[in-house]
């Protein structure tokens, strides 16, 4: 049974919509802290919504390692509470876990998979290649990492994929970003992927792909390329004074990371809405945290759901919402 309460506010959020160019202004005229009755019901009209009859949303998920297993815990979050993606641009760690997504693999799979994700898992790490790239001057392979994909993806492209993903590489002799949509999909996260300096270059089309954390970390820009009306932004940035680069691969990471701090933050201004998960504190190469790490995913989802839904309504047109 509605309440009386509940029932008012419904009726003066339809006055108000009936009267209003926008679904919601910037500052909402209503209160909603006692209850979430008219947002719920609002949000069911959107969620179950035609795409035509609701707002193009994207979302980024940038680069961090391990810090990156967060990803997973906030599209669990998200097909959970069935909220619609359109779109997922994807660096590195993030292409990742965009892949799984939208291939349409659940995502309590996809966390079970991380938990037992080693750096063998998705490269030559060794004794042996590690003093074949300390004594010859050899990097390692994450080939592979393609394999793994494309063994728990059964070597999809991304003309199959159910939603649209766009993942970013960046082009070793120029910087320049490059932009991976068609083709083998594993083959386009290991090049996102490929640590510079640590991981052989990943050859295509007359260029040498590296990791695209070096030219869009959190590829805000990209996304904004397709035209969504809402983008959302998932940051698994570092603190860089709580983690020591205590080898090579953290070394370039960190290098990595602190070049691009700047830009991220720039990109970070550009989105719609973010979600934070509370990752700073792990390691790029600390795999074994994986399910804290995805765990703050799942907080960070949860506590930014509210304003994501708002977000939302306030993108949709008013007439879709009543009819």
């Amino acid at each position: 049974m509605i309440g009386i309460k509940a029932k008012l506010k419904l009726f003066m959020c339809i006055i108000f919509f009936s009267f209003s160019s926008s679904a919601f202004a910037q500052e909402y005229p209503f209160d909603f802290s006692d209850d979430n009755f008219v947002i719920d019901y609002l949000w069911d009209k959107v969620s179950t919504a035609s795409k035509e009859r609701r707002p193009k949303i994207a979302i980024v998920l940038g680069g961090g390692g391990a810090r990156g297993f967060a990803h997973i815990g906030v599209l669990k979050v998200l097909a959970y509470d069935k909220f619609p993606i359109d779109l997922v641009v994807g660096t590195s760690v993030g292409s990742i876990a965009g892949a799984f997504y939208c291939a349409g693999v659940p995502m309590d799979k996809v966390e079970n998979l991380a938990k037992t994700i080693k750096w063998t898992t998705i490269s030559n790490f060794s004794i042996t290649s590690m003093l074949g790239m300390a004594l010859a001057d050899k990097m390692l392979s994450n080939k592979k990492l393609e394999s793994f994909v494309n063994d728990n993806l059964g070597n999809i492209t991304f003309d199959k994929l159910q939603t649209p993903l766009v993942i970013v590489a960046t082009d070793l002799n120029t910087g320049q970003r490059v932009l991976l949509t068609e083709g083998s999909v594993g083959f386009a996260a290991r090049a996102s992927s490929t640590i510079p300096g640590f991981f052989e270059p990943v050859s295509y089309r007359q260029r040498f792909l590296v990791d695209g954390g070096l030219s869009e970390n959190i590829p805000v820009n990209v996304a904004k390329l397709f035209n969504p009306d809402i983008i959302i932004a998932v940051v698994v940035s570092a603190d860089i004074t709580k983690n020591n680069a205590d080898s090579v691969l953290q070394v370039l990471l960190q290098a990595i990371y602190i070049q691009g701090a700047s830009f991220d933050a720039e990109n970070i201004a550009l989105a719609d809405a973010l979600i934070l998960p509370q990752v700073s504190d792990i390691s790029v190469s600390d795999f074994v945290k994986a399910p804290q790490a995805i765990e703050q995913g799942e907080i960070g989802a949860r506590q930014a759901l509210r304003n994501l839904k708002m977000t939302a309504l306030n993108k949709t047109n008013p007439r879709y919402l009543f009819d």
